[in-house]
């Protein structure tokens, strides 16, 4: 075999490659706390949007930044119910006009189900 291969190496895990010239990103060093006083320190990117929160890796709990720094207010849009929205584009007078016209083609027998409208038959009941 040739001496330049590279049996029993376990390619896959170890890099023969070293760090002479490569010059690492700047870091920054975050802490942490847990309501429960527990402090913990996650490293990040100088240039990262550093999170108001982070998960504890260890406890799965969620701590705050100690530096104090506030999460950002989210701009939430209110909550728009089916009514709300019908209101936006008829008025109240209108929804009233609209519904006593279509309860009377109902119950024309216009609209509707038609097993709402089929006419029913009497039953005679004869006593013998």
């Amino acid at each position: 075999m040739a001496e330049r291969s590279l049996r029993g190496a376990r390619l896959g895990a170890q890099s023969f490659e070293d760090e002479r010239g490569v010059e690492m990103a700047p870091r920054q060093q975050v802490e942490y706390a847990l309501p429960d006083g527990h402090i913990f320190t996650v490293t990040m990117a100088d240039e990262a949007d550093v999170p108001a929160e982070w998960e504890d890796p260890k406890t799965g709990q969620v701590g705050r930044r100690t530096d104090g720094s506030e999460p950002a207010a989210k701009n939430e849009k209110p909550v728009r119910t089916h009514w709300d929205m019908l209101l936006e584009r008829r008025s109240v007078d209108e929804l009233e006009d609209i519904l006593t016209e279509r309860l009377e083609l109902l119950r024309a027998g216009e609209i509707g189900p038609v097993h709402l409208h089929r006419s029913r038959k009497r039953k005679s009941s004869s006593k013998v």
